[in-house]
Formats: structure tokens, C-alpha cells, sequence
């Protein structure tokens, strides 16, 4: 049911449509505390309305993060207007398509939509941090050895524990927690730039063939493969080698036009970027989909943890870690 006063409250800022005359409806995005709504105005277009609660400050910043965006020709949805007060927030409607509604596409039709999205996040990762925005936006708190070991935490609590029911005493005793932890500290000694953190299939909306980035409030400074892990080992979207290989030197051909080749062993860093990346995803399919509720979360634990096992396979020192990865079944029932 669509609460009286959003109507009223659309009305009273965009007073030329009657409020007889708006049309709201609820649209599902996700699993966080965000509601998000499609508004048609008397046949003359749409907008989306946002409304967000109190339980993660960054929802927030949202519009002064999309400003920055633009103003780094990062292509963002338009911000109408901004309720503080109300946690309301009006933007333009990119219409309907995400990059994963083309998940089942011919690569030929799917290469150029993926290469528009790393266009975008390339623009980010080269000219974020270099922007002098007065007064820049709050970012949340950078990439550092602790949050590396919170995602690692975030798996083996809610996926291999709470999801796979390994005892808390097994997870504590030989399964390799050293060797991530030298992953964390190792990843957390090299240079940031500004990244998404969240840069999967959902995140990315495509227009007129051209991918436009949501969902971009948990920016921080982190490391531009953790964003390309993120997309090429999407849960979500099933990528084979030869597209992920394809698409990874797209991208470092991207930043090597844009004046920031990668550093030699690059190709390891987005390894070790891909672990963390896929252990957070895994531990939040658990938490969403056990703690709050939200089972169809679920269902993409099995691809993630394919894949995390083929990332594990390539790391050296991982070997009590991956045999606690081959210990959990494949399919839960």
C-alpha cells in the first residue's frame, strides 16, 4: 500500500500535477532499508522516489555524492529534490533496464554494455580522488585491514556458520584465518583511489545503450579491483573465462588511456580483491536471507561459492582455507 502523504508530498513539490493525477508504484530493489518507488505524472514522464530510514548514515549523502559524480562526467541519475527531514529523495528515472536483465544477451550485445560500465567506474578510479570538491562529500571510511577482516568475519559467521552449520570451534581452528589475515593487511598497504563498493549487474542501469551507476552512497577509498572483482565475479551473472579475461584487459586498456596504467601483478591484486569481494557477498546472502528474511538471497550462495573456490584455487597458501570451501556442499538441501 502506498502511504497518503508520499502523494502529498510529491504534489507539494512538483505542484503543476494535480495530486489526483500522480501515479506511485512500489518497485523491489534489493535488500537494504531503502524503498524505492516509480512516479508517473499525468503522462508526462516518470521519476523514482527514494525513501530511506535512519540505519545507515550514508543513505544520507546520496545527492552530494551524485553531484561529485557528475561533476567527474560519471553518468548518475539527475537529483530533483532532496528532503533531509523526511529521507526523501526525487531523481530522474533511468527507466528499467539493469545491466542484469541482459544476463541471458548474445556477448556481442553484452561486451559494449559492460564496457560503458567500465568506462564509468574508470572515470571514478582516475579522477575521483584528484577532484577538489568544496566541501567534499562524506565518503564512508576507507578500505583497511580491519574491514578486509570484517568481510572475511561476515563469511565465516553468516555463510559457512550460520548458513552451512560449521560449529563456531571448527571455523576457529584450522581453517586458514592467518594467511587471510596477511591477504587484509597485504591489500590494506596500497594506494586507494575512490571506489563504488558495490559495482555489480543491479547497480548498473543502462540507457539509450549506456550504463548510468546507482546505488553509489557506500563510496569510499579503496582499490580499483575490488570494483572490478565485484562486477566480473557478480554473483549475480554468469560470466566464463574468456569474457572475464576479455573484459579485465578492456579495463586496462581503459586505464591506460586515461593516464593510470596498472601496476605489474595487478592481475594477483584483483585475486586477492575477488576473495574478499565474494567472501562479503557470500556473508550477506547469509545474513539477508537467514537473519532478515529475505530467502531469495539464498539462492545465489552456490554460483558465489563456485566461484570463490576458483579464486581460492589460484592464491597461494590457501590450502586449509580451500578445504574448508570443498567441505560445504555445493547445493544445501
Amino acid at each position: 500500500m502506498i502511504p497518503d502523504a508520499l502523494l502529498d508530498q510529491t504534489a507539494a513539490r512538483f505542484p503543476r500535477y494535480l495530486r489526483e493525477s500522480i501515479r506511485i508504484e512500489p518497485l523491489e530493489k534489493g535488500g537494504s532499508d531503502r524503498k524505492y518507488y516509480r512516479i508517473a505524472l499525468c503522462g508526462e514522464g516518470s521519476l523514482i522516489l527514494v525513501k530511506y530510514g535512519n540505519q545507515r548514515e550514508e543513505n544520507r549523502h546520496y545527492c552530494d555524492i551524485a553531484a561529485f559524480l557528475s561533476a567527474l562526467d560519471v553518468r548518475v541519475p539527475a537529483i530533483y529534490h532532496h528532503d533531509s527531514k523526511e529521507g526523501l529523495i526525487w531523481m530522474e528515472d533511468l527507466g528499467g533496464s539493469d545491466l542484469w536483465q541482459f544476463r541471458e544477451s548474445p556477448w556481442e550485445t553484452r561486451r559494449p554494455l559492460y564496457r560503458s560500465a567500465l568506462e564509468q567506474v574508470v572515470r571514478l578510479h582516475t579522477r575521483g580522488h584528484r577532484a577538489t570538491a568544496t566541501p567534499p562529500p562524506r565518503f564512508e571510511l576507507a578500505f583497511d585491514a580491519e574491514l578486509y577482516r570484517w568481510e572475511q568475519r561476515y563469511f565465516f559467521e553468516n555463510c559457512a556458520g550460520r548458513y552451512f552449520g560449521i560449529p563456531p570451534a571448527t571455523l576457529d581452528a584450522g581453517c586458514g584465518r592467518e594467511p587471510l589475515d596477511a591477504i587484509a593487511e597485504r591489500l590494506d598497504a596500497l594506494p586507494r583511489v575512490l571506489v563504488h563498493r558495490d559495482f555489480q549487474s543491479q547497480n548498473i542501469m543502462i540507457l539509450g545503450g549506456q550504463a548510468c551507476l546507482i546505488d553509489f552512497q557506500g563510496m569510499r577509498p579503496g582499490l580499483a579491483a575490488y570494483d572490478l572483482a565485484s562486477l566480473l565475479y557478480d554473483p549475480y551473472v554468469t560470466l566464463t573465462a574468456a569474457e572475464r579475461n576479455e573484459l579485465l584487459a578492456i579495463a586496462e586498456r581503459l586505464y591506460a588511456e586515461a593516464g593510470a596504467p596498472v601496476e605489474p601483478g595487478f592481475r594477483e591484486i584483483f585475486d586477492l580483491c575477488a576473495l574478499q569481494r565474494l567472501m562479503q557477498a557470500l556473508g550477506a546472502y547469509g545474513f539477508l536471507g537467514l537473519v532478515k528474511a529475505h530467502p531469495h538471497f539464498l539462492a545465489h550462495i552456490p554460483p558465489a561459492l563456485a566461484s570463490l573456490r576458483e579464486v581460492a584455487a589460484r592464491i597461494p597458501g590457501l590450502e586449509a582455507f580451500r578445504t574448508l570451501l570443498e567441505r560445504l556442499p555445493t547445493a544445501k538441501h
